[in-house]
């Protein structure tokens, strides 16, 4: 099946609107000149192991686009991980009115971001070559963010470390996570985190929802940790 194809496109869209996500022929245009894209240049560097157009559809876009409900329009989101552009660039092809900064510490990935941006023509949005933990050193980055995002990037205390000093006041941080997270969670119980500026910062400092969820073509389980300070 080609990347192009109706078939294609009607898949992301069928499975979009299962999740619960609507999208126009534009968006969908969109997502699969992206795919092209991501296949192409996943011939010269590492960007996923996953090769078969219906999984791609799947696993990349439609469960990147679950986000999308969770998060408000014309909200600043940052990107942690960030890799092949999963949830970032989807999620501000589907939210346009976004300000989206992605985040990798791989050269090679951010130069495919920024190629990704190009090609689709998106404004606001931003690929940064630097890690999490240095870009919460730079101080004009502080309390920035409306939105923090990760997909399957690393444990959760450590992604909570790097976001808290970036979110906005009432942000709201989203780890994508698969469906076996009770480990996870019962550690949010005890956690107790030291921060960069040394403050220190509990489970009762948060808000915490799980969202769990199916995706519609192979059922996989997936879950999503949301935290609200």
């Amino acid at each position: 099946m080609k990347l192009d194809s109706d078939k294609w496109k009607n898949i992301v869209v069928d499975g979009l609107f299962a999740v619960g996500v609507d999208i126009d022929g534009t968006k969908t245009d969109l997502l699969s000149r992206y795919a092209i894209e991501l296949m192409a240049w996943n011939r010269k560097i590492n960007l996923t192991a996953i090769k078969d157009p219906e999984e791609i559809a799947e696993k990349h876009f439609i469960d990147s686009a679950v986000l999308a409900k969770a998060i408000p329009l014309g909200a600043s989101l940052l990107d942690i991980g960030s890799g092949g552009g999963f949830p970032g660039i989807v999620l501000k092809v589907i939210k346009p009115s976004l300000s989206v900064t992605l985040l990798d510490s791989s050269l090679k990935k951010i130069n495919f971001l920024k190629h990704i941006i190009r090609t689709l023509g998106l404004e606001n949005i931003q690929a940064l070559h630097i890690r999490g933990e240095d870009l919460v050193a730079k101080n004009n980055f502080s309390n920035s963010f409306d939105v923090i995002t990760s997909r399957a990037f690393s444990s959760l205390d450590k992604f909570i470390t790097m976001a808290i000093p970036l979110l906005s006041e009432r942000g709201i941080i989203l780890a994508m996570k698969g469906d076996n997270i009770s480990g996870e969670v019962e550690a949010l119980d005890s956690l107790s985190l030291t921060l960069p500026d040394e403050s220190v910062i509990c489970s009762d400092y948060f808000n915490i929802k799980i969202k769990k969820y199916t995706l519609p073509y192979t059922d996989a389980k997936r879950s999503i940790i949301m935290l609200k300070a």
